[in-house]
């Protein structure tokens, strides 16, 4: 086996010499497209993507690169080979077999328009049989596995607003509603979309929403002011007391330095962070550290894009979706960080929602059928932008339950 990577790595003759005298060639995407034009000059037995939800989208320069590969076989390997749009899909199948679900603008005419916009189940069958003959689809609990796991458990923590995060929420509900109702098409698409961002910021913590906290002050912004902190923080100290560990996914950077500052100062302890920005020698360090270190370091916070896959966090029985990215594959992925073959100890789930917010409506939604998922093979959440403004306002009107009362 040969991994390329580094700068000292093999180019032009030198490197097919390496692949000629190996099985197994390993290196990532974004090196495949550097060196595509000394990888281009191997003829490929088998190309296999890992991960392969990175060529979703065949205009980015990796996914052109891996698409250019001379191969006799191809092989893609995903949990999520939709997260937000079919079009992902087609993506995949289009470097497996070039060609078999026909252009990407006939696919769009085709089926996904008629599936994600109409919910055709005529054509979501169609779709399906299709794609069958070229997935192989796995799961841990399939018999044919026998992988032997312990236990895990999935609970919602419900929480509520503050009267402060409360205030924010109406206030943006109430200018969205009046902004959608003088828009159309895609500007006001990009409306609700930027309006969902906001609330969901607000729910997490107002100076995630206001941008009102200095990261550099040295002290961290108060949790009392959002029901999400108050709640992690009370999990989390009797989690720490029994020398537990947990990890912590958010959506959000921001939302990320955030915790670990509140998490630092509550418990005195260093606190890992791993997201878009932390360069692969820190990302090593980070799970060695978190592996290795027992109680010592006993949080992980992860975004959930960085740290969603690819990653061995066993040492963790606990696991925290803080904000939801409201596709069960792309948590379920989040999740398989510590429920995974190694893992010796039952693993705890706690999804955060915001009760009598469009959180909490939102859930329930997933929970009960999301139709591109059960249509296909999987979810997202960009389906909230076609909306009605009736529909939007009752999704997103605050219930009376949704603040404390002693906040």
């Amino acid at each position: 086996m040969k991994v390329h990577h580094g700068v000292e790595r093999a180019i032009g003759d030198k490197l097919v010499e390496q692949v000629g005298g190996c099985d197994l060639f390993v290196t990532t995407y974004a090196l495949a497209n550097r060196d595509r034009e000394h990888l281009e000059r191997v003829h490929w037995r088998r190309v296999v993507l890992d991960e392969a939800q990175f060529v979703k989208n065949p205009a980015t320069k990796q996914s052109q690169a891996v698409r250019s590969f001379v191969s006799a076989r191809r092989i893609a390997l995903t949990g999520t080979p939709v997260e937000n749009r079919l079009t992902e899909l087609w993506s995949i199948m289009d470097f497996l077999n070039p060609g078999y679900l026909g252009p990407a603008a006939t696919f769009r005419r085709r089926f996904a328009v008629p599936i994600e916009r109409y919910h055709d189940e005529q054509k979501a069958e169609q779709l399906r049989s299709l794609v069958r003959p070229f997935v192989l689809r796995r799961h841990k609990g399939d018999p044919s596995i026998k992988v032997e796991l312990p236990e895990k458990f999935e609970s919602r923590e419900y929480c509520h607003l503050t009267r402060e995060q409360a205030s924010l929420y109406e206030s943006c509900v109430a200018r969205m509603l009046k902004d959608v109702d003088e828009s159309s098409g895609m500007h006001r698409r990009g409306l609700v979309l930027s309006s969902l961002i906001k609330l969901k910021q607000i729910c997490n913590h107002p100076a995630q929403a206001l941008k009102d906290f200095d990261p550099d002050a040295g002290t961290p912004p108060d949790p009392a002011r959002s029901g999400k902190c108050v709640r992690i923080l009370e999990m989390l100290d009797e989690i720490v007391a029994s020398d537990e560990k947990a990890l912590i996914f958010t959506q959000y950077r921001q939302m990320g330095h955030l915790l670990s500052l509140m998490l630092r100062h509550e418990f005195g302890r260093d606190i890992l962070f791993l997201h878009g920005g932390t360069p692969q020698g820190g990302r090593e360090q980070m799970i060695e550290q978190f592996q290795e270190m027992g109680a010592e370091r006993p949080v992980m916070i992860l975004s959930l894009k960085a740290g969603g896959v690819g990653l061995n966090l066993t040492a963790a029985s606990h696991v925290f979706h803080f904000d939801r990215w409201w596709n069960p594959a792309v948590e379920n992925q989040a999740t398989d960080r510590a429920y995974r073959i190694g893992q010796d100890k039952n693993v705890q789930v706690h999804k955060f929602v915001v009760r009598g917010t469009l959180e909490e409506r939102i859930d329930e939604m997933i929970e009960s059928k999301t139709q591109l998922a059960h249509s296909i093979v999987g979810s997202g959440e960009r389906w909230l932008t076609e909306l009605s403004t009736d529909d939007l306002r009752s999704i997103l009107t605050l219930r009376d339950d949704a603040v404390d009362d002693i906040s």
